[in-house]
């Protein structure tokens, strides 16, 4: 995956048209249109790191909508493969078939190198650490599935601009739920940025006269 341009703050998100698991076509437009999402890109079913994301992000799922977010999933896999994988691991959760990799693509994901994907330690580590807690190996992906291919995470707006852009630096780098709960800065995702994000002047002064 060449020439692959990560996406920054307040970039437009790209809006492309997935399916879902019935196989029934979605524009990701819609699912920022009433509330911030959540758009996370999972790598290979086969892969023991995937499913620890997914299954991570449903466990924080009532915390997500508590904090104005929604959350959808997009796979790899076709809409079959899709909603066989999403049975086991999020019933509950909007996931989307994205077989050609369009909107990984276009979202500036990229294939990972033999160290992002095998050889650093953490891997290692997180390998066995799944295996022993979790009875998850290492597999094959399933066909038409890329072994390489990096995940990352998203919040878009109800603008639909990035809020958040979250790109993988292996397969085992997820990000810290808080991020995800409240940003860097403890944002509420559900209001929308029409001022600045850092302290304004008054309230500065206030701080200041009130120390006095």
């Amino acid at each position: 995956m060449a020439n692959l341009v990560h996406l920054k703050f307040n970039d437009p998100a790209p809006n492309l048209e997935l399916l879902n698991v019935d196989g029934h076509p979605v524009k990701l437009s819609s699912l920022w249109k009433k509330k911030a999402v959540i758009l996370a890109f999972a790598r290979h079913f086969g892969c023991p790191q995937c499913k620890e994301m997914v299954e991570t992000l449903v466990g924080i799922q009532a915390d997500i909508e508590s904090n104005g977010l929604s959350l959808a999933i997009v796979t790899q896999g076709t809409p079959d493969a899709a909603k066989a994988f999403c049975l086991d691991h999020a019933p509950d959760v909007l996931c989307l078939a994205d077989s050609e990799r369009n909107a990984y693509r276009a979202y500036g994901l990229e294939r990972a190198n033999i160290w992002q994907a095998f050889l650093s330690p953490r891997i290692w580590l997180s390998n066995l650490s799944l295996r022993r807690e979790k009875g998850w190996k290492t597999e094959w992906p399933p066909e038409g599935q890329d072994a390489m291919q990096l995940a990352g995470i998203f919040i878009i707006g109800t603008d639909g601009r990035i809020r958040l852009p979250y790109y993988y630096d292996n397969i085992s780098d997820h990000p810290p739920i808080d991020l995800l709960l409240h940003g860097i800065l403890g944002v509420k995702w559900k209001m929308p940025f029409v001022k600045p994000i850092a302290p304004s002047k008054k309230s500065i002064k206030a701080k200041s006269k009130s120390k006095k």
